[in-house]
């Protein structure tokens, strides 16, 4: 469903450069150069890879992007009130380089980090939608669990986010629907254009200032069962929506309940060892038909959003197959909505009226 003024990118699913995370390819710099960048919602800078890597540079799929042979890139001075701006986005005091340039630094949730040139460049979305002097990372020394892809596209709510960057075409909406596997082909849409069907949700108050989407969880549903959870456990810690992050993470107790209603309505299938985070681990090799009890998610608004069937199991091989949730070991840890657990869905952020919405089949 594409509308006038929207910008639509092909979303694939990260395995083709070996991520658990989402692409999308963009051009970047004057000749542009196409490079396949993680969409992440979960935080605001975008950057890539950049010669001459004077720290370190992983091996990504594409050539790294390479300044000197750009005609539109352009170094932000660190005296510039854009350098300081990038405390709020980051979490980190911008550096200043011996030539006089900002120097970036961002860690993620897993411990993986960019640290880099900031810079204007021309980010090229598709042929119509070009945007000059975007600020953006040219990262020098990056490490961590990106694989293949050459950096990230930041989608949070700070001001130098791509939403915020491009806010005065794309009115601050964006939507996104995340393939369930390799073979399929989802989205990443800018500016307007809403499925009838979405059912919106306020951004949670908790959340207000931060560059995160929070949203208000009530509850869960197992097998259409609701479970006894208190509200409290939910809105206590609070819960972001995550395109970055890959399993769903919960409130410990509210996990607990999760697993052990799964668990008995799976009681006829053998269990398998847990793997990493995930405790709840079946062998389906010798079953050649499975049913699967359906996981519903509650949100402020008396908003239900039922998981895909690919967003309830994560299979490491036939014979061990997972609920794809985990519990968080603090109460007070924030919960994560994942992107498994997203699969399918048309996920619409409408930031300039502060609400997400979810309609079913938003890849088809």
């Amino acid at each position: 469903m594409k509308e006038k003024g929207a910008a639509t990118l092909p979303a694939i699913h990260g395995s083709v450069v070996g991520s658990g995370n989402y692409i999308v390819t963009v051009g970047i710099g004057t000749p542009k150069r196409k490079l396949s960048l993680i969409f992440d919602t979960g935080s605001d800078l975008t950057w890539t890879q950049c010669k001459p890597c004077v720290g370190f540079c992983y091996q990504q799929k594409e050539k790294i992007f390479d300044p000197k042979r750009s005609k539109s890139y352009r170094n932000v001075s660190c005296s510039s009130t854009v350098c300081s701006s990038l405390e709020s986005a980051t979490g980190n005091i911008p550096g200043c380089a011996s030539n006089k340039t900002c120097v970036y630094a961002i860690q993620y949730g897993d411990s993986s980090f960019s640290v880099g040139f900031f810079a204007k460049e021309t980010l090229t979305l598709t042929s119509k939608d070009v945007f000059p002097k975007f600020l953006l990372g040219c990262g020098q020394n990056n490490r961590g669990l990106f694989r293949g892809a050459a950096g990230l596209l930041g989608l949070g709510r700070n001001k130098i986010s791509l939403v915020y960057q491009t806010a005065s075409k794309y009115k601050k909406r964006f939507s996104y629907c995340l393939p369930s596997s390799s073979s399929s082909t989802g989205h990443l849409t800018f500016g307007p254009g809403i499925k009838k069907s979405v059912k919106f949700t306020p951004l949670s108050s908790a959340f207000q200032g931060s560059s995160f989407y929070g949203l208000d969880m009530t509850g869960i549903s197992v097998g259409g069962e609701k479970l006894p959870i208190a509200t409290a456990v939910f809105s206590t810690p609070g819960t972001i929506i995550d395109s970055g992050t890959v399993i769903t993470r919960l409130p410990p107790h509210a996990y607990t309940v999760l697993k052990t209603a799964f668990r008995q309505l799976m009681s006829k299938y053998p269990t398998a060892p847990a793997v990493s985070v995930l405790d709840t681990c079946y062998d389906f090799s010798e079953h050649e038909t499975i049913t699967i009890p359906k996981i519903s998610f509650f949100f402020n608004g008396g908003v239900e959003v039922d998981v895909d069937v690919t967003g309830i199991m994560f299979p490491i091989r036939a014979s061990q197959v997972c609920l794809a949730f985990a519990g968080n070991s603090d109460p007070s840890d924030v919960g994560i909505f994942g992107n498994v657990q997203q699969h399918t869905l048309e996920v619409v952020y409408d930031v300039a009226h502060g609400q997400v919405g979810f309609a079913a089949g938003g890849c088809s």
